[in-house]
C-alpha cells in the first residue's frame, strides 16, 4: 500500500520548496522514498505477470531547473515509467502520485521518434477502422476514456488536412490517462485497481506495436 506519510511529506514540500527546509526532513524523505520505489517495484512484478516489462524507472525528486523559469529545486510529485521489451514490444506505462486528487496512471506513445510517429500516421492515413474500433469498445472507454495528447493544428506536411482521418494523423502523442483521489491511491486495492486498467490497454499496444514492426506491406522490419 502507499502510506499516507507519501502525500503528508509532499503536501509539506509543497509549502517548504526550499533546499534548507530539505535538508533538514532527507531523513524522512529517504525512508518515504524507500517505500515509494517498493510499491513500483511490486508493480512492474505485476505488470511481468500479462507483458515483458525490461526495465522501470522511479524519477529523481530533483527538478532540473537550468532551462525553466520555475526556479524551485524539488518534485512535489513521485513519478516513475514502465518500458516494455523493445524492438518487439512498444509503448510504456507511467504512474505519478501526488497530493490533492492529482494521481494518475498514463500509457500509450508519449514521445515518438520521428520515424514511429511517420509510420503511425501513414497507418492512420491508409486505413483507421481497426484502431477506432479497438478505442471505442465499451470496455475500453470505461477505463480510459478517448486518447489524448498534444497535436498540430492543421495537417503534418505530406498530408491532406480533408483526410478523413486527420483528427488522428495530426496528433503528436497517442497517451490515454487515468487519474485517482487521494482515497483511492492510499486504498488496499489500488495495486490491483492499476494492474487491471493496464490490461485493458493490451490490445491497443499489440495493434501499435504491429505497426510499428511492419511496413505498409504488412512486412516485418524486425
Amino acid at each position: 500500500m502507499i502510506s499516507k506519510d507519501v502525500f503528508s511529506f509532499l503536501k509539506k514540500l509543497q509549502k517548504n520548496n526550499n533546499r534548507d527546509w530539505f535538508h533538514d526532513h532527507k531523513a524522512s524523505f529517504k525512508e518515504i522514498e524507500l517505500d515509494v520505489k517498493q510499491f513500483y517495484s511490486q508493480l512492474s512484478e505485476q505488470l511481468n505477470q500479462f507483458d515483458s516489462i525490461d526495465t522501470f524507472k522511479v524519477f529523481r525528486i530533483y527538478r532540473d531547473v537550468r532551462f525553466s523559469k520555475n526556479k524551485l529545486p524539488y518534485k512535489t510529485h513521485f513519478g516513475g515509467s514502465f518500458h516494455r521489451t523493445k524492438p518487439e514490444l512498444r509503448g510504456g506505462y507511467y504512474l505519478h502520485l501526488a497530493p490533492e486528487n492529482e494521481s494518475f496512471i498514463a500509457t500509450g506513445f508519449w514521445d515518438p521518434s520521428k520515424e514511429d510517429l511517420l509510420r503511425i500516421r501513414k497507418e492512420f492515413e491508409m486505413d483507421s477502422e481497426d484502431i477506432r474500433a479497438l478505442m471505442d469498445t465499451p470496455a475500453f472507454k470505461a477505463v480510459w476514456g478517448t486518447v489524448q495528447g498534444d497535436e498540430l493544428k492543421s495537417a503534418p506536411r505530406g498530408f491532406d488536412k480533408q483526410d478523413p482521418n486527420i483528427d488522428l494523423i495530426r496528433k503528436k502523442q497517442f497517451i490515454f490517462v487515468r487519474k485517482y483521489s487521494d482515497k483511492a491511491v492510499l486504498s488496499k486495492d489500488f495495486e490491483h485497481q492499476i494492474v487491471e486498467s493496464f490490461k485493458v490497454i493490451r490490445p491497443y499496444f499489440d495493434y501499435m506495436s504491429s505497426v510499428l514492426t511492419t511496413n505498409l506491406n504488412g512486412e516485418s522490419t524486425l
